[in-house]
């Protein structure tokens, strides 16, 4: 339970939540560039742009780091909410940007092959309104 000196750090993706820890700060990037967010700081909503997000959890010196798509972070009290449509969390940036760039692609790849998929229906629905016509 957070106290005075923590807040309540949980990374939402659509389908399950990555990340829930006690930390101490938020370091986030929104729209206006970086901004970081204290256990004190007044309640806050931003909308986030792809990059990292890091965060010192309670009782560890070290920065955890999780790196995340475009989306929304709520602070409401001791909790601090982020709603993204990916992210993924890792312990050290080196490793994180690897598996980033591995994840990002899949998807990219995936995407490509929907907007393909798209195009070609697209193209048939005015190919047969044409037709009619």
């Amino acid at each position: 339970m957070p106290d005075a000196t923590s807040m309540t750090l949980r990374v939402l993706l659509p389908e399950k939540v990555v990340l829930e820890r006690e930390v101490t700060k938020v370091v986030a990037e929104g729209q206006n560039g970086s901004f970081g967010l204290l256990p004190r700081h007044v309640d806050y909503v931003e909308a986030l742009v792809p990059g990292i997000l890091s965060f010192v959890p309670v009782g560890d010196e070290d920065e955890g780091f999780a790196a995340v798509d475009e989306g929304v972070l709520v602070k409401c009290g001791a909790e601090v909410l982020v709603s993204v449509r990916n992210a993924v969390v890792g312990p050290e940036l080196g490793r994180l940007e690897e598996t980033v760039r591995s994840r990002f692609e899949q998807v990219d790849e995936r995407e490509q092959a929907m907007r393909t998929a798209l195009a070609k229906l697209e193209s048939e629905v005015v190919h047969r309104f044409i037709d009619v016509e």
